[in-house]
């Protein structure tokens, strides 16, 4: 006997695949690596984030409030709170410095201290305040003198340019003139000699927002030691300078040259105290390069090779230029040297 027909209600239809989910490029992540006290940490946000996502990812993970955090962004500037809504993917790198104390370091400093029991054998004596000890003095140095001290973490040894930025910090002639001119530093830190060197020029120093962040060019072209500590603390003195005058023009180079003047007064221990040996010196350096740059000085950073001193002029006569005059005579002398260069490869 034959079956009856089946009804097609109760005949399954094909499974039909449901249509791909279109992917959104906007939902695509940053990835960016923050440096805290030399050890690097990986955060990924959306790519429509900002810096306050990421300060807030700090918090959650590093457990440092968005107020005690700072970010220094390489060719961007050193970043503090309160934060702006600036995109991340606005940021030149995507390597940051994060410049905090964690909470339990904080703790460390701040906890009470455990008095030791008194010797009731002695008696006690009035305390009397203290005749030789300059209160002021202490103070104005703990307000006018460099916040932090950053050495580069990725060169070699960054613990010993951090004992020759503490040295330049604690010098006893550059704390006198920061005093008597109330400079106030951000970020004390070196520069990494292959990214400001060509082939006519090497930076020495640079002062970036008026005292914002101070670059100085501590270790020598082959990272093999450091260059001589009195040609750094000129370039040291030079930098300071731009924190009042931006140009190149004669109250720059007079106030540069009464810094440098008032450094080797206020400096009672000639030079500063060595750590070890002139652990520091390199007798090669005097500051001085065998293929002299034409510029000397430009766009507020200090060259290697130029000659102009302050306003009185220097030993190729530079001292009175602007900027203009400076830039036409680094490029008559670039002519001038490239003349001569031809000539001796032709003959």
């Amino acid at each position: 006997m034959a079956s009856p027909p089946q009804s097609s209600e109760n005949v399954p239809s094909p499974a039909v695949d449901p249509p791909p989910e279109e992917v959104d490029s906007s939902d695509e992540a940053i990835s960016l690596t923050i440096s805290h006290h030399g050890a690097p940490h990986i955060f990924r946000l959306p790519a429509a984030s900002t810096i306050l996502d990421l300060t807030a990812d700090i918090q959650t993970t590093l457990h440092i409030p968005p107020a005690s955090q700072k970010l220094l962004v390489p060719k961007f500037g050193l970043l503090k709170p309160p934060f702006g809504p600036t995109p991340l993917s606005t940021l030149p790198s995507k390597k940051i410095q994060l410049l905090a104390s964690t909470p339990s370091e904080i703790a460390s400093v701040s906890a009470p201290r455990i008095a030791s029991p008194l010797r009731s054998s002695s008696p006690l004596k009035a305390a009397t305040p203290s005749k030789r000890h300059d209160w002021r003095k202490a103070q104005d140095e703990a307000t006018y003198t460099f916040q932090t001290l950053l050495p580069l973490p990725h060169l070699p040894d960054p613990e010993r340019s951090r004992r020759y930025l503490a040295r330049l910090r604690d010098d006893a002639g550059i704390k006198a003139a920061m005093r008597k001119h109330k400079f106030s530093v951000g970020v004390l830190t070196e520069m990494n000699p292959a990214e400001h060197t060509t082939h006519e020029s090497r930076t020495l120093g640079l002062n970036r927002n008026r005292g914002e962040v101070i670059e100085l060019r501590l270790r020598t072209d082959a990272y093999d030691g450091y260059r001589d500590y009195k040609v750094i603390r000129k370039t040291l003195c030079h930098e300071l300078a731009h924190n009042v005058f931006g140009d190149h023009d004669r109250n720059f180079w007079d106030l540069t040259g009464a810094i440098e003047k008032e450094v080797e007064r206020g400096d009672w221990r000639n030079g500063g105290k060595a750590l070890s040996n002139e652990e520091f010196y390199n007798p090669d350096d005097r500051g001085e390069d065998g293929h002299v740059d034409g510029g000397g000085w430009s766009g507020g950073e200090f060259v290697l090779g130029g000659g102009g001193k302050n306003g009185s002029g220097g030993a190729d006569g530079r001292g009175g230029m602007n900027r203009r005059e400076l830039m036409a005579k680094a490029a008559e002398e670039r002519i001038k040297r490239q003349a001569r260069t031809e000539e001796g490869s032709s003959s």
